[in-house]
């Protein structure tokens, strides 16, 4: 039972850290799939296929090195010259994406409640701030304790708007948009989607793996927050489709969904989006602040807020802008980590080297 609760302990952190902003407002899925009309549909199948083995991969090199920071796996998988040029770059995104969701937050709390942005983003930055003083293992808890709630409210929206659609899946190319999708045809849109997932993921989940009790519960508990991770996507993506014709007017297509149903979904859903956006941005800048920094420490007090309001700064580029520009980009690099991923565990399979269960 104690392996069973760590692996949903896992599999839920997981999944809080990958969906942020740009995935629960459906801002990630209409970029990345929806927008390349019904072949969508394949596009999320084949991301999440690669999302579910490097959601594994990441979790279980954690467990072998039992990594402190992600450098320790970057060192690990790419040597000591690439893994730090790689170490800077995943560096950077990080703190992008932490920035993306205090943006998020700023759009999230206007859209649902009136509240202005820089007043919503506030919020989140207070938030993250008070977290980020707790220890990891409350860290975590408090990442994994949102994702049913979530799973929830999607599953709801994405079923009614699925079985009410506004217009029928043979109408849905008419009003797709392929521009605004990242350059490439709709198979490399899903591929780069699964590379970015990786770069999020790859800092907290190998941290993740290494304070698991074995390999197996370390593996298992990627397993899960992958399925979870796929089945949202999926849900999200028909969701949108059948809302086509009206989800490239808005910042946050999801809301519109949940809004045209009821009132009150639209709030819960607002909820959930602005619970899921403060679990990305832990989930970002703790790594973020563990690589340069000591939990704890003099400098991790000094980092921390100068972090947070600079970011804070940063928000104010816009929302949809910072998900164009900074996610494509970021998928480029995960890719560099899947593939290294990949020749690990060809090699540990291959030498039969794995450490005991």
């Amino acid at each position: 039972m104690s392996n069973v609760k760590q692996v949903l302990k896992i599999g839920f952190a997981y999944t809080g850290v990958v969906v942020g902003a740009g995935f629960s407002t459906g801002q990630e899925i209409l970029q990345f799939f929806t927008n390349n009309g019904a072949v969508s549909i394949f596009a999320v199948l084949l991301s999440g296929l690669l999302v579910l083995f490097t959601g594994k991969w990441t979790a279980d090199v954690g467990f072998d090195i039992k990594a402190e920071s992600y450098i320790d796996s970057l060192l690990n998988m790419f040597g000591k010259t690439f893994g730090r040029i790689i170490d800077v770059v995943l560096s950077f995104f990080l703190y992008g994406v932490a920035v993306i969701m205090f943006a998020g937050a700023g759009s999230t709390f206007y859209e649902s409640f009136g509240v202005s942005p820089w007043i919503g983003s506030l919020i989140l930055i207070l938030a993250v701030f008070i977290t980020l003083n707790l220890d990891f293992d409350r860290i975590v808890l408090a990442l994994g304790a949102i994702t049913p709630y979530l799973l929830a409210i999607v599953v709801i929206i994405a079923i009614v708007n699925f079985l009410n659609p506004s217009l029928p899946l043979s109408e849905v190319d008419q009003y797709a948009n392929p521009e605004a999708t990242p350059p490439g045809p709709w198979w490399w849109n899903a591929v780069t989607y699964s590379g970015f997932t990786i770069a999020v993921a790859f800092s907290f989940l190998t941290m993740m793996g290494s304070r698991s009790d074995s390999r197996k519960v370390a593996g298992w508990g990627g397993i899960i927050g992958s399925i979870i991770i796929i089945l949202l996507m999926f849900l999200i993506n028909n969701g949108l489709m059948a809302q086509m014709d009206e989800v490239n007017t808005v910042e946050l297509p999801m809301l519109l969904l949940a809004n045209e149903i009821h009132p009150v979904l639209g709030l819960l859903l607002s909820v959930a989006m602005l619970l899921v956006i403060y679990n990305t941005a832990v989930g970002m800048l703790y790594p973020f602040l563990n690589r340069f920094s000591h939990p704890g420490s003099r400098r991790y007090k000094i980092m921390l807020p100068v972090s947070l309001v600079i970011g804070y700064i940063l928000s104010f580029v816009g929302f949809a802008d910072l998900v164009g520009t900074i996610y494509p980009v970021m998928g480029y690099v995960g890719l560099i980590l899947g593939v290294a991923m990949l020749m690990k565990w060809l090699k540990l399979v291959s030498t039969k080297k794995s450490p005991q269960r």
